[in-house]
């Protein structure tokens, strides 16, 4: 199966519907169930505080059996962190395969610049526990990177490569700013908009954790 988590933020209805179509099981966190229902899905699981989904929507998930799982406004988690511990949850109900270590999030980039922070930091947090966050919007895709992986683009494509420990050591093949064992450090942006020299280039991180920032 499947697993994708939508929260709050910014939210494109028509591409949001063709994405969430590929899922088979969908978890909003508290806001993100009215995102679901304009895209003419209806949750599986919402979970959070219940401060934002309209009242109407609450009540047609009610309606519709949707299982739901409200929580003291005042709590340490917030409504996201809240809603990928029950996926992880989930997933780990699942046979081991490559999925089933991977989520994608939706609707969380856009908006509050203190929110997107805090989901950045929440895709650090699960990546040090083995699970791996694709967090996408209309303009982007962003994941974190340890290790050596091949990204399909197109030629001109944007790429960001960002070091989120103190340093990290990159090489590449198929960008226009090659590395060679170089090293990123976390307090430069040197690594921003690399492009694709062609359909596919190779980023292998020998050292260190990187963010990678694939636009559309």
């Amino acid at each position: 199966m499947k697993f994708a988590v939508l929260a709050n933020g910014e939210w494109d209805v028509d591409w949001g519907r063709r994405k969430l179509s590929q899922y088979d099981f969908l978890i909003c966190a508290d806001g993100g169930g009215n995102h679901a229902l304009q895209a003419g899905r209806l949750p599986d699981v919402l979970i959070g505080d219940l401060d934002s989904i309209t009242p109407e929507n609450l009540e047609l998930c009610r309606q519709k059996d949707v299982q739901i799982q409200q929580y003291p406004r005042e709590k340490d988690e917030t409504d996201l962190e809240l809603a990928l511990e029950f996926a992880v949850s989930q997933l780990e109900l699942q046979p081991s395969s490559l999925d089933s270590h991977s989520l994608w999030l939706y609707g969380a980039i856009g908006g509050r610049v203190d929110h997107l922070l805090g989901n950045l930091a929440l895709l650090l947090n699960f990546w040090k526990r083995g699970y791996r966050i694709y967090l996408e919007d209309p303009l982007h895709e962003i994941y974190l990177l340890q290790g050596r992986e091949v990204l399909k683009g197109r030629q001109g494509q944007e790429l960001s490569i960002i070091s989120v420990t103190e340093k990290a050591r990159i090489t590449t093949e198929g960008l226009y700013y090659p590395l060679t064992g170089d090293v990123i450090v976390q307090d430069s942006p040197r690594g921003i908009s690399n492009v694709f020299l062609g359909e596919k280039a190779v980023v292998q991180v020998d050292e260190g954790i990187v963010l990678l920032v694939l636009l559309a």
